[in-house]
């Protein structure tokens, strides 16, 4: 049996922690939303700060904004396209930073958050609701806060790495 190189080993931890992330994620998401669809009544809104955030109960059948509303048979194909496209990423990225390992995470953990609101309920469970001075910011979820943040940390530490081995080359 071959052993592993020290640097074979670092990429099997880094997907390790990649998916413990995405787990992790994926719990919080789900307990949420399952509070949240126990406790408050659909097209419900409590007011947690008034006149900033309310928890407003809906159930959206499109994506973000509500794009696409009703295309739930695609959003759910193209939500495990996503999944194949970001697991074959994992496998494949040698170099993995903290950053990247938790904007991974957070993403797949959120996609599939979603994606399992769109199998189950044929929606998306939102309930995050701010009005930001006069703006009422569409309504929500933990799993939607994963997917942006991770991929905002994603094309930061992507663009990082590449100025970084621009300089390392000899560029300025």
């Amino acid at each position: 049996m071959k052993r592993r190189t020290r640097k074979e080993k670092m990429l099997v931890k880094n997907r390790e922690y990649v998916y413990s992330v995405a787990c992790v994620w994926l719990i919080i998401d789900q307990l949420v939303k399952l509070i949240v669809r126990s406790k408050v009544s659909l097209l419900e809104e409590i007011s947690v700060i008034p006149g900033f955030f309310s928890i407003f109960y809906i159930e959206n059948k499109g994506a973000a904004f509500s794009f696409f509303s009703g295309a739930t048979i695609v959003l759910i194909v193209l939500s495990i396209l996503v999944l194949a496209f970001l697991h074959y990423y994992v496998l494949t990225e040698e170099k993995m930073t903290k950053w990247r390992v938790f904007g991974l995470g957070i993403v797949i953990g959120g996609v599939v958050g979603n994606l399992i609101d769109r199998i189950l309920y044929g929606a998306v469970i939102d309930y995050l609701s701010f009005d930001i001075f006069g703006y009422e910011f569409p309504v929500f979820n933990i799993a939607d806060i994963g997917i942006t943040v991770g991929f905002v940390i994603l094309a930061i530490n992507i663009l990082r790495r590449d100025g970084n081995e621009f300089r390392d080359k000899g560029g300025k």
